[in-house]
C-alpha cells in the first residue's frame, strides 16, 4: 500500500505545484495593488506610488527567471503572472487618470483592447487552452508600460521635471501601440488555429471513408 501510494505520489505532474517561490511573487504583486491606488489616489504620496510600481515591474521579471532557474513553472503560474501584470496596468492607468495625470482616452483604448481578448476565451476554451501564449511582442508591451506609467507619475512631481515626462510618454504610446499590435497576433493565432484545425479534420474525413468503404 505505501509503495503503490509513493509511486502514485512520484507521478505528479510538476506543473500541478501552487507553493513556488515565484507564485509567492506574484501573489505579493497582486498584493500591493490596492496598495498603489492607496497611495496614488488617498495619499497622493507619488514617491511612494513609483516606488512600489518599480518594485513590482522587476519582480514581474525576476518571478519568471526564478521559474527558469529553478525549474519552478506551474499552470497557476502561467495564468497567475499575465493576471498580476493586467491588474497592475489596470489599477495604474485609472489611477493616474483619476488624478488627471493622463487623459481617460488612453484608459479607453486600452481597456478596448481587453475587451477584444475577452471575447477569445470561447474559442480558447474550445482549443483547450487556458491562456493566451506568451510572446515577445507582448512582453515589450507590457515591459513598456510597466516603466511608462511610473514615470509619468514621477514626472507629474514638479521638482521632478519634464524629463520623466517625456521618457514616459514615450514608453506609454510605444507600449500602447505594441499592447494592440500583440493582441491582433492573439486573435490573429486563435482563429488560425480554427482553420488549421478544420483542415485537418477535412483532410482525415476522406480517408476515414475510404478506408471504411474499401473492400
Amino acid at each position: 500500500m505505501d509503495g503503490s501510494r509513493s509511486t502514485r505520489g512520484d507521478t505528479r505532474d510538476p506543473e500541478d505545484r501552487i507553493w513556488t517561490i515565484p507564485n509567492a511573487l506574484s501573489a505579493l504583486r497582486l498584493l500591493g495593488i490596492p496598495i498603489f491606488l492607496w497611495l496614488v489616489i488617498v495619499e497622493q504620496a507619488d514617491v511612494a506610488a513609483f516606488a512600489l510600481l518599480v518594485v513590482a515591474g522587476a519582480s514581474d521579471w525576476f518571478d519568471g527567471y526564478l521559474a527558469r532557474r529553478l525549474d519552478q513553472r506551474s499552470r497557476i503560474g502561467v495564468v497567475l503572472d499575465p493576471l498580476a501584470d493586467r491588474l497592475y496596468i489596470a489599477a495604474t492607468i485609472i489611477g493616474l487618470a483619476l488624478r488627471e495625470i493622463v487623459p481617460w482616452w488612453l484608459v479607453v483604448v486600452l481597456a478596448l483592447r481587453e475587451l477584444m481578448l475577452l471575447t477569445l476565451v470561447p474559442r480558447l476554451r474550445r482549443q483547450g487552452r487556458i491562456t493566451l501564449p506568451v510572446t515577445y511582442v507582448g512582453k515589450a508591451a507590457t515591459f513598456c508600460l510597466l516603466w511608462g506609467f511610473p514615470l509619468l507619475l514621477l514626472g507629474s512631481i514638479p521638482q521632478a521635471g519634464d524629463v520623466f515626462l517625456a521618457l514616459g510618454w514615450g514608453f506609454a504610446l510605444w507600449g500602447t501601440f505594441l499592447y494592440w499590435w500583440a493582441g491582433l497576433r492573439y486573435v490573429a493565432q486563435a482563429y488560425a488555429h480554427d482553420a488549421e484545425s478544420a483542415t485537418a479534420a477535412d483532410v482525415a474525413a476522406p480517408s476515414e471513408g475510404a478506408g471504411e468503404g474499401a473492400p
